[in-house]
């Protein structure tokens, strides 16, 4: 079932472009940081409103603004003033459960990406990340600060590798690669889990091992979910001819392209691995289940002719030649015991147990 903040019911009816947050609020207020920099200069601070703005952003340089939390729809629509932001993009930002895509608005591209991060209970869990890229600028929006930034910032701080000395499209690509790259952390947790799994399974199989499948396998769903659509969004950016991103920064991009199909096939291995480890759970069930059926298979089969013998031996007639033997109850007993252990014998030497 859908969470109530991401319901789309709530827009029902409204004109298109309309600014309604769905998704989490994880703080009381957005988290703003501008950066501007170029190759000999860089300044980094924390705003609270985009009031100088307008005219600042038309001076040299790149600038990056991060917006972390995205509530304050307002705070959003005149951002988008300032920009030139299309009332579609400021919607589908706000609306925290889209899918990747690459949309190219001539003036500026708009990129949605998803990152992936672990719960303190081991769940996984999808946050959209939204860039814009304009000629000399890029905006970032993220439902809630993370880390996933700060290797970026570190290297605009401490002007490290060609991030500097490169365009606004080049910032981007840094952007979209450490989103990449932090899948391949998620797959090495996913790869731990699934080890740790599928040796516990060949030992013992649970009912708790079957559920802890099903969870792999839900979170393996949401990531390919993200990664088939991601690919052609990548690939979008990598053979796009927009005048926004330079031939040098489009080789770059399909590093990041080579990078995400690398990530499809870990993914698509995986699900394999669950499925071939659900089909072993089963399989032991059910070997389990046939090994019960064959020990109380065999103990029935013994006992048939015991009980036989006692069901005849128990009528109530009364001329009867053994009733009146004086060994005749040892006797019996004597020939049920042979009868059971020429029995067990007997299925000793098919290899029946």
């Amino acid at each position: 079932m859908r969470p109530d903040h991401l319901k789309r019911s709530k827009k029902a009816g409204l004109l298109p472009g309309s600014l309604i947050h769905l998704g989490n609020t994880y703080a009381e207020k957005p988290k703003i940081t501008l950066t501007r920099y170029n190759e000999t200069f860089f300044s980094e601070k924390e705003i609270s409103s985009f009031a100088a703005l307008g005219v600042q952003k038309d001076e040299p340089g790149i600038i990056w603004i991060a917006m972390d939390g995205l509530q304050n729809t307002e705070l959003l629509e005149e951002l988008g003033n300032i920009f030139g932001l299309h009332p579609l993009v400021l919607e589908d930002i706000l609306n925290t459960d889209q899918r990747p895509k690459m949309e190219d608005y001539c003036d500026y591209l708009y990129i949605v990406l998803r990152n992936f991060n672990g719960q303190s209970n081991g769940d996984l869990i999808s946050e959209q990340i939204s860039i814009i890229l304009g000629k000399n600028f890029v905006l970032s929006f993220r439902e809630k600060e993370s880390t996933i930034f700060q290797p970026i910032q570190e290297r605009l701080r401490n002007n490290k590798g060609r991030i500097r000395k490169f365009g606004a499209d080049y910032l981007v690509h840094a952007i979209i690669d450490s989103i990449v790259d932090n899948y391949f952390i998620v797959l090495e947790k996913l790869e731990e889990k699934i080890e740790f799994l599928e040796d516990d399974l060949l030992k013992k199989p649970t009912p708790v091992m079957l559920q802890a499948i099903h969870e792999l396998k839900r979170e393996l769903i949401l990531l390919r979910k993200s990664l088939w659509p991601l690919r052609e969004a990548i690939s979008a950016l990598e053979r796009s001819d927009s005048p926004l991103i330079s031939e040098t920064t489009g080789i770059y991009f399909k590093d990041i392209f080579d990078h995400v199909i690398a990530v499809i096939d870990s993914v698509e291995t995986f699900r394999d691995m669950l499925s071939g480890m659900l089909d072993i759970y089963l399989s032991s069930v059910s070997n389990r289940l046939n090994e019960v059926m064959k020990v109380l298979t065999i103990i029935a089969t013994i006992f048939m002719p015991l009980t036989f013998l006692a069901g005849v031996y128990g009528m109530n007639f009364k001329f009867m030649p053994e009733l009146e033997w004086r060994w005749g109850y040892f006797g019996i007993l004597g020939i049920m015991l042979v009868i059971a252990l020429s029995m067990v014998h007997y299925f000793k030497k098919k290899k029946w147990f």
